[in-house]
């Protein structure tokens, strides 16, 4: 490039880059918008963790190109820069504008090496500041996706200039030139497909420039040639064979082009492009009456719109529309530039020809004419076009400038429009700050679009401001009233505000709209995938009764029967069959889903969710190490492994459980789940302080964190240090009453420790209220009597308590010593029974080592669906001496078992030797 522009001045290119700084300094405090959310914040391919060959195999947004639902757009060179973007700034969006500026810097210096081949050196500097401050261009410029118009441009240029030095000494061929005009093409067709038109530029510029022919004289030597008067000049010959090199390449691009789309074009709806769908005569005359509608926007862009779909632009339905004059006007126009530059010889005559290439040709992939669009008019795409306009606006004013007495006038106009264009193009960067100015500013425009309306409420959305995006989403359906979209924005809304009656109502609208099945026509064909969301958002919202679960699925089921490649309905109707307790038909629908996308790191750990429903926690394991290959910050894998490891019992398996909860703490510092389960995983090995640091976090983050203030407790009164487990215990019973365990250990402190007899009789008192059949709490209140002197309540009470525990032998034991005790009356001395934390004896047996409490969430997926929210299943689980033994000990552990065991009976053996008043 730098070759191409060696006779652009520095001067030239220094007020090209101070204009266009002038214009657009703005646009770096921009954010991402309309368009820039798919292709930028949602799009994986950006992420240095995905290969990068996805980046030829799906589209401009990140879907792969092989899915129905994608828009077919093939631009992996303008995603490979947003990827560098990513890779030096993540999602900053000042560096991703900054790009594009620079980028039109460049289109514009190589804008004006092109002008200069045909217009002298002042008119090419007017006709590329036109370029350069073009309102036209701000949804190019400063929308972030706008850079494939931006890149394609610069190759666009290059691969013209490369072709305008093929014609050699004495009209040689030189093929380097025509060599690299081919892979520059290419390469402008990679940044976006109406790179590949720059070969019909080529074509003409060879014909009637490089050659110099007119039409008459090319219709004439045909003449000649047909009636066999004459033959065909070597100059025409070889002309032809360049033509031919220049079509074949451009027939094999097309070719390759259209093996990437798999055949398919991209599925629109009317919505999209009503013009589309309509019958003769309105699609052809509302279609033609584009053009000019374009033409306009071009000669007056004062009113600008993001979005020119749906009602915008009313279908023109009839030959009696007076809108059909300015078709007619346009084209009247057109056909008489385009008669002079054919007939008459001259430099003249050459520049127009070449700026209505410029306009005509690079537009025909946008115009409608030979394949429908997703739009109907849309700013962006007159980039490129909109340089044959400069061409021809500063043609006419270098005419106008020549003539004496129109001289000044000339000079007065070219700096008010500069100076206008200038203005607006600033004014109208700060609407694309957010989506709200963005598509605020819009409705000032076209108040007849309702995806503007539903886009104003999209952004209001997004802001919790959900009172007030209903307002805007029942405005769209007012607009349009069978837009699909638009009452599923509604229903969700009414979702979000707990209306869930509205909510029903609005998608049950939604779902009346949606085309009917027709036998032997395909349905994906006549409907937008996202539309087919509406089953999936109802069931979402009626499988919150539980009487309704079986409707809920059969939505489901529908969405799958008329889409079989609905991923997402896979997705979601897992998550019901988990709900339903059906975890083999919920494993069915993950796998059918991973058919479809194996790169889906949440549908790898909803298949591990699946698993442990199935109690195999191996396949869990397996699969949640699949999402996290697949996505290493994926923290709900990180978690809920981590706690499967944790659970496992394998000592092995605990430093990378750390590890992973360590990551998940990095990922999610406010959740108190993530710091009370290294607190376990310290336990578990020994390590009381790094357990006391990490639970106390937890407590922070978590006031009333039931787990981890009984298991602080714990940890406490395991390491000798019981009068400071009381102030936890009692926070604990503050906010938890009714928490047995908290009660029992309460109780064994302020007996052993404390001496507080009566505290303790509180304690135990309170967990037979809350349950009368509780043996640990009846056997310590036992013990109290005992204490207290009164061998009658004590015997009454143990006698109680063997008839709730028959098989308990220790209860037995210390029944017979209380008896032996009432026979023994002249027995002065009584020693005191264990409160037993209390069976501090025989129940030791199933006691401190397993008194531990473990919280964990087990979420069963991830939906997209439905406003965009998680749905979260949490199962918590305690352990401990008295719900059940802990799974799978190790071996150390069980030794450490034994020994506590050994030393309970040890102890039980004295008190009761004491007892018998050895």
């Amino acid at each position: 490039l730098l070759e191409k522009m060696a006779d652009v001045s520095l001067k030239e290119a220094a007020l090209i880059v101070g204009v266009v700084a002038a214009c657009y300094w703005n646009s770096l405090f921009c954010g991402f918008v309309f368009d820039d959310v798919s292709a930028i914040l949602d799009n994986k391919d950006l992420h240095p963790t995905t290969p990068l060959k996805n980046l030829f195999q799906n589209d401009f947004w990140g879907t792969p190109m092989s899915e129905e639902r994608s828009h077919k757009s093939y631009r992996p060179l303008t995603v490979l820069t947003f990827r560098l973007n990513y890779l030096f700034s993540e999602l900053n969006a000042v560096s991703y504008h900054f790009l594009n500026l620079v980028f039109h810097v460049v289109v514009c210096i190589v804008f004006l090496k092109v002008c200069k081949l045909f217009l002298d050196n002042r008119s090419s500097v007017v006709a590329c500041l036109l370029f350069a401050v073009h309102p036209i261009h701000t949804e190019a410029v400063t929308g972030v996706v706008g850079r494939a118009e931006l890149l394609s441009s610069i190759f666009f240029l290059a691969a013209f200039l490369s072709y305008t030095k093929s014609k050699g000494p004495d009209n040689t061929i030189v093929w380097t030139p025509i060599a690299v005009t081919v892979f520059l093409v290419a390469v402008a067709t990679l940044c976006k497909e109406q790179g590949i038109t720059v070969v019909g530029i080529c074509c003409v510029y060879e014909v009637f420039i490089a050659q110099g022919y007119t039409l008459p004289a090319l219709l004439d030597t045909a003449l000649q040639i047909l009636r066999g008067k004459g033959s065909i000049p070597f100059s025409m010959l070889q002309t032809l064979l360049k033509l031919i090199v220049l079509m074949f390449s451009t027939l094999l691009l097309v070719v390759v082009r259209v093996q990437v789309i798999q055949s398919q074009l991209p599925v629109f709806t009317r919505f999209d492009n009503p013009a589309a769908v309509s019958p003769s005569p309105a699609r052809q005359l509302t279609f033609n009456y584009l053009l000019p509608v374009n033409a306009w926007l071009l000669l007056n862009p004062s009113e600008l719109c993001c979005d020119w779909t749906m009602g915008t632009i009313p279908l023109v339905e009839s030959l009696l529309d007076v809108r059909n004059v300015a078709t007619l006007t346009f084209f009247c126009f057109l056909g008489s530039l385009m008669v002079f530059s054919l007939r008459y010889p001259g430099d003249s005559s050459k520049t127009v020809l070449m700026a209505l290439c410029l306009i005509v040709l690079p537009f025909i992939p946008a115009s409608n004419l030979f394949f429908p669009v997703g739009f109907v008019v849309a700013e962006r795409v007159l980039y490129v076009p909109s340089m044959g306009f400069c061409i021809l606006v500063a043609h006419g004013w270098k005419k106008l400038s020549n003539k004496s007495v129109l001289r000044k006038i000339s000079w007065v106009c070219l700096a008010a429009v500069l100076f206008t264009h200038a203005l607006k193009t600033l004014h109208r960067n700060w609407d694309w700050e957010s989506e709200y100015t963005l598509f605020m500013s819009a409705l000032k425009v076209n108040k007849n679009n309702a995806k503007l309306w539903n886009n104003v409420g999209h952004a209001l959305e997004n802001e919790k401001n959900f009172e007030r995006a209903l307002q805007f989403f029942i405005q769209a359906t007012q607009v349009q009233p069978d837009d699909i979209g638009a009452h599923m924005n509604v229903g969700r809304t009414y979702k979000n505000l707990n209306k869930t009656k509205e909510a029903e109502e609005s998608y049950m609208i939604a779902k009346s709209l949606m085309p009917q099945i027709i036998p032997g026509k395909k349905y994906a064909a006549r409907v937008a995938p996202n539309h087919l969301n509406v089953y999936i958002n109802l069931a979402n919202l009626i499988r919150a009764n539980e009487s309704r679960l079986e409707e809920a699925d059969q939505l489901y089921r529908q969405a799958i029967s008329m889409r079989p490649d609905f991923k997402q309905a896979y997705i979601s109707r897992g998550e019901l069959l988990l709900k339903m307790n059906k975890p083999l038909k919920a494993k069915e629908a993950y796998l059918r889903a991973l058919e479809l996308d194996r790169t889906n790191a949440d549908l790898w750990y909803n298949l591990a969710i699946v698993y442990i429903e199935l109690k195999d926690p191996t396949e869990a394991l397996k699969n949640f190490n699949r999402a996290l290959e697949l996505n290493p910050t994926h923290k709900l894998a990180l978690f809920n492994s981590a706690l499967l490891m944790q659970e496992s019992g394998d000592a092995r398996l605990r430093p990378e459980a750390k590890q992973r909860l360590l990551h998940y703490v990095k990922e999610e510092p406010q959740d108190s789940n993530g710091y009370f389960n290294l607190g376990m995983l310290a336990m578990d090995d020994k390590k009381d302080t790094e357990a006391e640091a990490w639970m106390k976090k937890a407590i922070r983050l978590q006031p009333n964190f039931r787990s981890a203030l009984f298991n602080l407790a714990l940890l406490y009164s395991q390491t000798g240090k019981e009068l400071m487990a009381l102030p936890v215990l009692e926070d604990l019973l503050r906010y938890y009453p009714d928490h047995t365990k908290g009660l029992i250990l309460k109780g064994d402190i302020l007996m052993n420790q404390k001496k507080d007899i009566v505290g303790a009789k509180k304690c135990f008192e309170k967990i037979l209220e809350l349950d009368p059949n509780n043996v640990q709490g009846k056997h310590n209140l036992c013990v109290v009597y005992f204490e207290e002197k009164d061998l009658i309540k004590a015997e009454k009470c143990l006698v109680e308590t063997l008839a709730l525990a028959p098989h308990e032998e220790y209860i037995q034991r210390h029944l017979n010593i209380v008896r032996s005790k009432i026979a023994s009356l002249g027995a002065v001395e009584q020693s005191s029974l264990p409160s037993d934390g209390t069976a501090a004896t025989e129940a030791k047996k199933k006691s401190f080592q397993n008194l531990k409490e473990a919280k964990s969430e087990k979420t069963t997926s991830q939906s997209i669906v439905d406003n965009k929210e998680h749905s979260k299943n949490t199962k918590a689980t305690e352990k401990s001496s008295v719900d059940k033994e802990t799974p799978k000990k190790s071996t150390k552990e069980i030794k450490d078992i034994e020994k506590k065991r050994v030393a309970a009976l040890k102890r039980l053996e004295e008190i009761e030797r004491i007892l018998n008043g050895e």
